[in-house]
């Protein structure tokens, strides 16, 4: 049986060179033309633990209880969904190296026989190197049984590593405007995702060296967006968008680029489908291999993603198609700064008045004829069908897996730390009050 090899950045979004971006990332790319690399894979969540829920357990993040962050006191209902915990049950060792954002705040649930993130280190650094070097060591050694391997970099989140030096030639993202301040911030991420790309060419030239290259399964993705403001904790595609390359012994489609949407949440059903395993009764995901071996010409007509609480309170959800996008937002329809990660590039977007005018309850996109999701066409008669049709797919999906936004607000767990919607920074002050109930 196949091992399953699960690796992890967090916050990059499609930032890397396989993706045509102005970033060096080797071995990215490089293991990019011996997997399948899909141009339209989307997140479950924009932000950092339903997004890792979604893909992991493979339902939606509401439905397993992750409305907002591990680390500040949301947790995962039913741990026994992960997808470690269901290859364990079929035989399988479990190993987790790095960081995940799954059980912070509830780590004797973790579905791993081996667990080695380096929280004992100062620093995001130290920390990287030292689960490189601990998964390298696992690989080394002898298996007598199939495993899954999850190893999870810190990096390109913030802070970000600086650059040696700045020389003003990176481009920012399309979203953001292309000025100096702007551009050092791109330069530093380009240096952090350049750190995590050696961790990983480390991890993935160790696989090779050892045979696990010919017969493991091989995800390599991301949470979600970057950290810049319109991105992570965004619905637009810039927040998410994610990088998406799998590997697998056989793989008919190795090397090529495939248009098809897929979700974080197909990952769980399509690696059972690979390593013939049952489907958890509880999946909402769709295998799509299918899709690799030609089958289907596409995997899905739509996917969802949703946000609830990030640092602060923001309920939205949205629906995406292979042409259109709708976003809808319930109550308060004003941007909560909190949810937008410091950096110079939103100090420099906030002494420009950004943002200042309160939200629309409904944004719908021309993904073809507007790209960059700017002209909203919400309300607008002449695509009133489009906008029908997408709001009653939005609606029935929130239906059928009972999202709780459905009975109005959304109260957070006793304990949990939510910052006030007028909280400028994300930092650990400004938090409302919370009480047991």
């Amino acid at each position: 049986m196949h091992n399953v090899i699960y690796l992890h950045t967090h916050d990059m979004g499609r930032y890397i060179g396989a993706y045509g971006y102005g970033v060096e990332t080797p071995a990215m790319d490089a293991f990019a033309e011996q997997s399948t690399l899909f141009r339209h894979a989307y997140c479950c969540g924009p932000t950092c633990s339903p997004s890792r829920v979604g893909l992991l357990t493979g339902r939606t993040p509401h439905q397993e209880g992750m409305l907002g962050l591990a680390h500040r006191g949301f947790h995962l209902e039913y741990p026994e969904h992960h997808l470690g915990a269901h290859l364990s049950k079929h035989g399988f060792s479990t190993a987790l190296f790095g960081i995940q954002h799954e059980f912070n705040g509830r780590l004797g649930d973790m579905p791993y026989g081996r667990i080695e993130t380096g929280g004992h280190l100062d620093t995001p650094l130290e920390r990287d190197k030292w689960a490189t070097a601990r998964a390298c060591d696992f690989l080394k050694e002898d298996h007598d049984q199939p495993f899954f391997m999850s190893f999870g970099l810190f990096y390109p989140h913030r802070p970000f590593l600086r650059a040696s030096e700045y020389k003003g030639r990176i481009r920012p993202p399309e979203v953001l405007p292309d000025v100096a301040p702007i551009r050092e911030d791109m330069e530093d991420y380009a240096c952090s995702v350049g750190f995590a790309d050696e961790c990983l060419g480390t991890v993935l030239d160790e696989i090779k060296a050892h045979g696990y290259f010919d017969n493991s399964i091989i995800i390599l993705t991301t949470d979600h967006g970057m950290a810049f403001p319109n991105m992570k904790c965004s619905l637009t595609d810039h927040g998410i968008g994610v990088a998406l390359l799998l590997h697998y012994p056989g793989n008919p489609t190795s090397g090529k680029q495939l248009d098809s949407l897929v979700s974080h949440i197909d990952i769980f059903p399509t690696i059972c489908d690979l390593i013939c395993l049952e489907f958890p009764e509880h999946l909402q995901g769709h295998s799509f291999v299918p899709l690799l071996k030609g089958e289907n010409s596409k995997a899905r007509n739509e996917v969802f993603s949703e946000v609830t609480y990030h640092a602060a309170y923001e309920p939205k959800r949205c629906i995406r198609t292979h042409r259109y996008k709708l976003i809808l937002r319930w109550a308060p329809l004003t941007y909560p700064l909190a949810n937008c990660d410091s950096s110079p590039s939103k100090s420099f977007l906030r002494q420009h008045d950004w943002p200042q005018n309160p939200l629309p309850e409904a944004e719908l996109y021309d993904l073809v004829l507007d790209p960059q999701e700017q002209s909203n066409l919400a309300g607008d008669q002449f695509i009133e069908v489009v906008e029908r049709d997408l709001r009653q797919r939005l609606m029935d999906w929130m239906r059928q897996t009972d999202d709780p936004l459905l009975s109005g607000h959304v109260e957070r767990p006793a304990g949990a730390l939510v910052n006030r919607n007028d909280s400028e920074e994300p930092g650990n002050t400004d938090y409302e009050e919370i009480k047991a109930p």
